[in-house]
């Protein structure tokens, strides 16, 4: 090359600078992602399915606003990657690890949560038993699962039109699925991923990040599988896997299931007073209060989709008056995911003066990738906190908002009374069963401590408007706290 050069009779400044733009010029992605592909096995691998066991956090269940991720422990955990279909499948038997916190699992010490979830394309759902159930709001965070996977990432930059830099003898490839995630690939000199550094959007944080590490890479007839996978979101933990099975090219074909692609979020109302709207028809319940000159929503959980259709609801119901407050019962993301979207609509969110802080830096960050209700709306964020109690009131109906204490579940925790109609709106802390099971064996201990703060607060029970079940009378919540 030298000899080239000089025969072009260039200056010997001019050569200097082309050789070291030569020397410094970034790899081709694509022949870097080929070399990645043939030192991991990739080039035949349709799919792959791995399991293990480990730790991680519960994401968005945090104790504390701002705390990490409430620690548990998986006794199993796989997933299957159908890279051919664009599919996905988790299956996991998870307890908790620390008794504080959120999320769907028992109580420490009381039992395990086992689940499973699925994707094919933009299609997500649950599986409990034979019955699906449509699980829109974790699309995302399955989509990107199989696309940072230690192979699946290899495919995505290579159909995203990936860049590329070396730096530390490491190559760095750079791709955006679009409106999903982008991520940068780190690829060892061995040829091996490494890490996946990735952001993801998120009803609640916006534009998240998430760091991937692949560790201990072995040989799975003739695949290289990390032995060792760990995952931190948001900043904190979320899996640390050990790897003990891999397998490819095994995977039973993944369908979805016929009422899936037809799921659309519906906000049914039931009149439960006078001007009070139980808002149910999902997971997630909504309450709706009718003032002089306005309304105020307890409430506004998930995700855009669900939040609007509760919206949507509201004004159909008293189209006349806007929604002026939105009160969020506590910071748990799943009860927290529709406040970006009550805020578009121009409401004043309300929540723990504890949370308040921690909302206002969450909501400074947009979601770009994949620009939700509020980014499109260009609207401010308008909170106020809640420190001990706040009394809402027009001169003729009163609701009052106060603490609930000494919760295992969350701090900044708090209901709802509405003192004339005698009805108390609660999240978490109690969760009806069905109608005419009988109340469990032993008590389960957020009930317990519900029933403690309805007796702390002298609250003149009726009726429970829970955010989660169906409307029940008081006597429900006292059998099962074991106290009929």
């Amino acid at each position: 090359m030298r000899r080239r050069i000089l025969a072009l009779g260039l200056p010997v400044p001019a050569i200097a600078a082309l050789l070291a733009a030569c020397a410094s010029a970034p790899p081709d992605p694509q022949a870097a992602l080929k070399r990645a592909e043939a030192a991991m096995g990739s080039a035949q691998v349709r799919s792959l399915q791995f399991s293990g066991s480990g730790s991680g956090g519960i994401f968005g269940q945090a104790y504390r606003p701002g705390d990490p991720w409430p620690r548990i422990t998986y006794s199993s955990f796989s997933r299957v990657y159908d890279y051919q279909n664009a599919a996905f499948r988790e299956e996991f038997a998870r307890t908790r690890a620390e008794p504080n916190g959120g999320g769907a699992l028992p109580l420490m010490g009381t039992g395990e949560q086992r689940a499973t979830g699925l994707l094919r394309g933009t299609q997500a759902w649950n599986l409990a038993g034979t019955t699906a159930t449509a699980a829109p709001l974790t699309a995302d965070g399955r989509i990107h699962d199989l696309w940072t996977s230690p192979h699946g990432v290899l495919r995505a930059a290579q159909r995203n039109n990936a860049t590329t830099r070396v730096e530390g003898g490491k190559t760095l490839v750079s791709f955006t699925e679009p409106n999903r995630f982008r991520a940068t690939a780190v690829i060892g000199e061995s040829g091996l991923v490494e890490r996946v550094d990735s952001v993801q959007p998120n009803p609640v944080t916006g534009d998240t990040p998430t760091v991937t590490t692949y560790e201990d890479y072995r040989d799975f007839g003739g695949v290289k599988f990390p032995a060792r996978i760990r995952q931190t979101q948001g900043g904190s933990p979320v899996l640390d896997l050990q790897v003990t099975q891999v397998q490819a090219n095994t995977v039973p074909a993944i369908e979805v299931p016929a009422a899936v692609p037809g799921f659309v979020e519906r906000a049914t109302s039931e009149k439960v007073a006078e001007g009070v709207w139980f808002l149910a028809g999902g997971s997630h319940n909504s309450v709706l209060v009718e003032m002089a000159d306005h309304l105020i929503l307890i409430e506004s959980p998930l995700y855009d989709a669900r939040t609007q259709a509760v919206l949507t609801a509201a004004k159909q119901l008293v189209p006349n008056k806007p929604v002026r407050y939105v009160i969020n019962s506590h910071h748990h993301f799943d009860h927290s995911g529709g406040l970006r979207t009550a805020a578009a609509d121009g409401a004043t969110l309300v929540t723990s003066e504890l949370a308040r802080p921690w909302f206002a830096q969450a909501f400074a960050t947009p979601n770009a990738i994949a620009p939700d209700a509020l980014a499109r709306s260009g609207r401010p964020v308008r909170i106020e906190g809640v420190s001990g109690k706040r009394t809402f009131t027009d001169g003729t109906r009163t609701l009052e908002v106060m603490m609930i204490d000494g919760s295992v579940h969350a701090q900044g925790f708090m209901l709802a009374w509405l003192p004339r109609e005698r009805l108390l709106v609660e999240a978490d802390a109690y969760t009806p069963g069905p109608a005419g099971a009988p109340p469990p064996a032993q008590p389960n201990a957020n009930n317990v401590n519900m029933l403690d703060n309805v007796e702390r607060l002298r609250l003149d029970v009726d009726r429970i408007l829970p955010l989660h079940g169906r409307v029940v009378p008081i006597a429900e919540l006292r059998a099962a706290a074991g106290r009929r």
